[in-house]
């Protein structure tokens, strides 16, 4: 137990924190990992949808994304394919996923895997906004189709989804900045 929590906080000091704070909780039941993030921050409804289903640009900024882009547009939403790996010291498992994504315009996003390698995964991203602020929560499951180590299988989905959301709201935040008024010449 020790070791796990040493562990635990030399990760945390390698990962630099976030703009806002981050809140993120992982479990496993058998086969299934679970996960569940949240974070609150100053920002628009708007701005925050935009990065949600910017598809194509997440690997621009999400950490162990490769890849993402839309490959086909259905009447909710696209499917999206994604490549990527979830990394925890010298372990690195390759991702490849394809999404079928319901978008609901600025209350939530809905996902489920239809190939790649989890033998079922799904998740929803939810945006609730009060007083200038959004809060950004996404709960999934998962079924990897490749062997998770009990004990750190936990740890290794919870850091990864901690630094992935934490990109994901950091990205919001910064494209909600306006830069400032230039100054007339004197």
């Amino acid at each position: 137990m020790a070791r796990a929590l040493l562990l635990a906080l030399v990760l945390n000091l390698a990962f630099p924190s976030q703009a806002a704070d981050v809140s993120v909780r992982a479990s496993r039941n058998g086969d299934v990992l679970s996960v569940e993030a949240s974070a609150e921050f100053e920002a628009g409804l708007e701005q925050a949808w935009q990065v949600l289903t910017d598809y194509d640009q997440l690997a621009e900024f999400i950490p162990g994304m490769r890849e993402s882009r839309v490959i086909e547009r259905g009447a909710r939403g696209p499917v999206v394919e994604q490549k990527g790996e979830a990394r925890l010291l010298f372990l690195s498992y390759a991702i490849e996923v394809r999404l079928v994504v319901e978008e609901y315009p600025y209350e939530r996003i809905v996902s489920r895997a239809v190939a790649g390698h989890f033998r079922q995964m799904s998740g929803a991203y939810v945006l609730e906004a009060a007083a200038g602020r959004v809060r950004l929560r996404y709960a999934g499951t998962l079924v990897p189709d490749f062997y998770v180590p009990p004990l750190i299988g936990t740890l290794v989905l919870r850091l990864n989804v901690e630094r992935q959301f934490g990109a994901l709201v950091d990205e919001i935040l910064r494209r909600g900045q306006v830069p400032a008024p230039a100054r007339p010449a004197s």
